[in-house]
């Protein structure tokens, strides 16, 4: 009995392994590079390894300019086409924390709810399931001086706002595996 349930757990180790290994890893950025030429990326706050994810989602500098995706910037494209925009490293999903224009937007474990739901449409837009009508959105500039980087990183709020192409700049997202 001992040796079939040792059998079964390495199985479902092995299972589950391979799936995260099957993982296409992507960094959701602007198309609009705005003021920033590496291109602003969905982030956590804090940095890569030592991010506090509890504090939400920001737009920032992307990293994949050092030469591979940051694990604070890397999403799960398989999901994001089912709608959820899964953190791999942190095994948590992008969430809206209100209905209204302005909410932040928040990294919670993942439960499949309308809070969790988004469509990343053809025309770039990440439209809310929730909140239809409204998009995510990167902050207004000017951008703020982030903590590091050479040149510094850049940093702009991210909050649901009404989509409406006179924010085409900052409504438009597309998924990248590596710098470009």
């Amino acid at each position: 009995m001992n040796k079939i349930l040792s059998l079964a757990t390495v199985l479902t180790a092995l299972l589950l392994s391979t799936a995260a290994a099957a993982q296409t890893k992507v960094e959701v950025t602007l198309v609009d590079r705005l003021d920033e030429a590496r291109g602003f990326c969905l982030d956590t706050l804090g940095f890569q390894h030592r991010a506090r994810p509890e504090e939400g989602l920001q737009t920032h500098s992307c990293y994949s300019y050092q030469g591979q995706l940051a694990v604070d910037q890397a999403f799960d494209a398989e999901m994001i086409d089912d709608g959820t925009f899964h953190l791999i490293e942190y095994d948590l999903c992008m969430t809206l924390t209100g209905l209204e224009t302005g909410s932040k937007l928040a990294l919670e474990p993942c439960d499949g709810s309308a809070m969790q739901q988004f469509e990343h449409q053809d025309n770039g837009r990440v439209m809310s399931v929730a909140a239809p009508g409204n998009c995510v959105t990167a902050g207004e500039g000017p951008s703020r001086h982030g903590g590091g980087g050479d040149p510094v990183h850049l940093i702009r709020d991210l909050t649901l706002e009404v989509c409406n192409s006179s924010r085409d700049a900052r409504q438009q997202w597309r998924l990248r595996e590596t710098a470009d």
